[in-house]
C-alpha cells in the first residue's frame, strides 16, 4: 500500500508528498539551525501519518506530549528505572501502541541512558512482533553526539549504540528512524550515513552549508540558498521524496508545542524599589524550603514537630492478627475486672504508649530488651491489666509499630506480607515492614541511614546490606533508575515504591544546563 503524506506544497503550489512505504525502509534526516522549523516539520509529518503506522517519539524537551490528546499517543514519562523502560518497550511494540518518550526534566546524560534502554527495548523485541514502526527523534545529536564532551563514556558509548542499532539494523526489524539535528557536524557519521532521505533547513555556517549541498548533490555555488530559506522552508531530496533538490513549505499542525515560538510581553509597569523588593525577599515557600535543607544538612537533628491536629480516631486492634502470625500470646489480656475500660480503649493505650516510645530519635538505637522493659513500666503508669507478653510477641509488635501499620491489619494483603516477615530473622523484620508500608502507601523508598536506624544502627552500609539480603531471599525486588534512586517491589504484591518526582526547579535548572552546553557547542 502507497502512502502520500502531504507535507505542505512546492515553491509552485503543488503538494509536496513523502511516501511513507518509501520512507520505511529509506529513513529521513532533517538539519536546520534553531528556529527553522525542524520540530514543526516533524509534527507535521507525525500527524499526517499517525493514522497508518505506529510511532514513538523521543521528546527531550516534553514538546510532543500534545499528540497524546488529538491523535491518542501514550505519553511514557522517562523517570523510571532501565528495566522498566526495557520492558515498556517490548509491550509498546506487541500491542503496537503509539507513544512519547517524555524525557523532559531529566539532565542529558540521564536523557542518553534513558533513550538507549527504550531503543534498545524496541529493537529486541520478539520477531513475532516486528511491525513497521517510525521511530522519530527531535535533537537527535543529543543521543548521538559526534565527539565525547562532557558526558561520560558508558552514556555515550550506550545511547551512541541504540542510535546505530536504529538507523543501520532497524530496518530488518520494521523500525524507520526519523532523525532531526542542528548541525550534522554534531552528529555521528555512522547515524547519520544511513538516512537516505534529507531536509535541508536554514542554516548560516559556510562549512555547513556546504555539507548541505554536497549531500544534496547541489553545485557548490548554491550552497548560499541555505541562508536565505525562512522558517519552515527546506529543500527535500530522496527516494520518499523528489529525485532532485525541490525547496519545499512546510504545512500547518493540528498540535502546537506547549511552549510555542517566543513572543514579546510588556515588562511589568513598577518602580524599581518594589522590583528589588521582590527579587530580594523569599516567599514563605522558599523560607520553608530553605529551614527544611538547613535542618536535613544537621547531623543527627531530629525532624520537625508536628503541626497540632485534631484528635486521631483509635487504631484498629492487632491482638488477632498478632495471634496468627506469631502464635504467641498477645499484648493486651483480658483486663482485670477492676479495670474499667473496653478490649478496644486497652489496644488504642498500647498503640499509643508505642507510638510514644518510638517519637524517642534514640529509640531505634536501644537494644529490644531495654524497650521492653520501658514498654512494661508505661504500662504500670497507665495503669493497663493484663499487658504482660513475651518478647517473641513483644519484637513482632514493635515492628509493626516502627512501620506505623497498626491500622491496616485488616487488609489481606498485610496479613500475607505479615505471614512473609516471618521468613526474616526477628531483627530484620521491622526493616521489611517498613519497606512494605512504604510501597504500599507508594511513597519514596526509605534512604539507607532510615533502614539502618530501623535496624539499630548508624552505619548506612548496614541499610544496604539488608537490602540485598531480601533481594537475594525473593522477598522484595530492588532496583535502581539512571540517576541511582532506588525503587522497591514487595515480592507476591503490586506495592511499589515511588520514583523522586522532578521538581519545576530541577527542570529550569537542567534547561539551563543544557542551553549553556548548546552554546559553548555553538561557539
Amino acid at each position: 500500500m502507497t502512502v502520500a503524506v502531504d507535507l505542505g506544497a512546492t515553491k509552485t503550489g503543488e503538494p509536496a508528498e513523502l511516501d511513507l512505504e518509501e520512507l520505511l525502509s529509506t529513513r529521513l534526516l532533517v538539519q536546520g539551525n534553531s528556529g527553522s522549523g525542524k520540530s514543526h516539520l516533524l509534527r507535521r509529518l507525525l500527524e499526517r501519518s499517525a493514522g497508518h503506522v505506529q510511532q514513538a517519539i523521543v521528546d527531550p524537551e516534553g514538546d510532543f506530549v500534545t499528540l497524546a490528546e488529538r491523535y491518542g499517543h501514550v505519553v511514557v514519562d522517562a523517570n523510571r528505572t532501565p528495566a522498566e523502560l526495557t520492558r515498556i518497550a517490548g509491550r509498546i511494540r506487541q500491542h503496537r501502541a503509539s507513544v512519547v518518550l517524555n524525557l523532559e526534566g531529566l539532565d542529558a546524560e540521564v536523557q542518553m541512558h534513558c533513550s538507549a534502554a527504550f531503543l534498545n527495548g524496541l529493537f529486541e523485541a520478539d520477531r513475532a512482533f516486528w511491525f513497521p514502526m517510525l521511530i522519530a527523534i527531535d535533537e537527535a545529536h543529543l543521543f548521538a553526539p559526534s565527539m565525547s564532551g562532557e558526558h561520560s563514556d558508558e552514556a555515550r558509548k550506550a545511547s551512541l549504540g541504540a542510535m546505530t542499532n536504529l538507523m543501520c539494523r532497524g530496518r530488518k526489524r520494521g523500525l524507520a528512524g526519523v532523525i532531526a539535528t542542528q548541525r550534522l557536524a554534531k552528529l555521528a557519521k555512522n547515524v547519520a550515513a544511513e538516512a537516505s532521505n534529507f531536509l535541508m533547513g536554514r542554516t548560516f555556517l559556510d562549512i555547513d552549508m556546504q555539507r548541505a549541498a554536497d549531500l544534496l548533490g547541489m553545485d557548490r555555488r548554491a550552497a548560499e540558498r541555505f541562508r536565505d530559506l525562512n522558517t519552515g522552508e527546506f529543500v527535500a531530496l530522496g527516494p520518499a521524496l523528489y529525485r532532485r533538490p525541490v525547496p519545499i513549505t512546510i504545512g500547518a499542525t493540528e498540535t502546537h508545542s506547549k511552549a510555542g515560538r517566543p513572543k514579546l510581553a510588556p515588562l511589568p509597569q513598577l518602580a524599581p524599589e518594589d522590583l528589588a523588593d521582590l527579587v530580594f525577599t523569599a516567599t514563605p515557600e522558599e523560607q520553608e524550603a530553605e529551614r527544611r535543607q538547613a535542618r536535613r544538612a544537621m547531623p543527627g537533628f531530629p525532624p520537625p514537630p508536628a503541626a497540632p491536629s485534631e484528635p486521631a480516631a483509635p487504631a484498629v486492634p492487632t491482638r488477632a492478627i498478632l495471634e496468627r502470625v506469631s502464635q504467641s500470646p498477645s499484648i493486651s489480656e483480658p483486663a482485670e475486672p477492676d479495670d474499667p475500660r473496653s478490649a478496644e480503649e486497652r489496644a488504642a493505650a498500647v498503640d499509643a504508649i508505642f507510638a510514644e516510645m518510638l517519637d524517642d530519635p534514640e529509640a531505634a538505637f536501644r537494644p529490644v530488651p531495654v524497650l521492653y522493659q520501658e514498654f512494661l513500666t508505661h504500662c504500670r503508669l497507665k495503669r493497663i491489666s493484663g499487658a504482660a507478653t513475651d518478647m517473641t510477641a513483644f519484637r513482632r509488635r514493635l515492628s509493626l509499630a516502627r512501620a506505623g501499620i497498626g491500622e491496616a491489619t485488616d487488609d489481606p494483603e498485610w496479613q500475607t506480607v505479615i505471614e512473609r516477615a516471618g521468613e526474616l530473622p526477628e531483627e530484620m523484620q521491622g526493616v521489611f515492614m517498613m519497606l512494605a508500608r512504604a510501597a504500599r502507601d507508594e511513597a519514596e523508598c526509605p534512604s539507607d541511614e532510615a533502614l539502618a536506624r530501623a535496624y539499630g544502627s548508624h552505619s548506612p552500609s548496614r541499610g544496604r546490606f539488608l537490602l540485598s539480603f531480601m533481594d537475594e531471599r525473593g522477598l522484595i525486588k530492588a532496583d535502581r533508575d539512571f540517576r541511582g534512586n532506588r525503587v522497591v517491589t514487595i515480592a507476591g504484591t503490586e506495592w511499589r515504591t515511588r520514583l523522586p518526582q522532578v521538581s519545576l526547579d530541577s527542570i529550569d535548572e537542567a534547561r539551563a544546563r543544557r542551553a549553556a552546553r548548546l552554546a559553548r557547542q555553538g561557539s
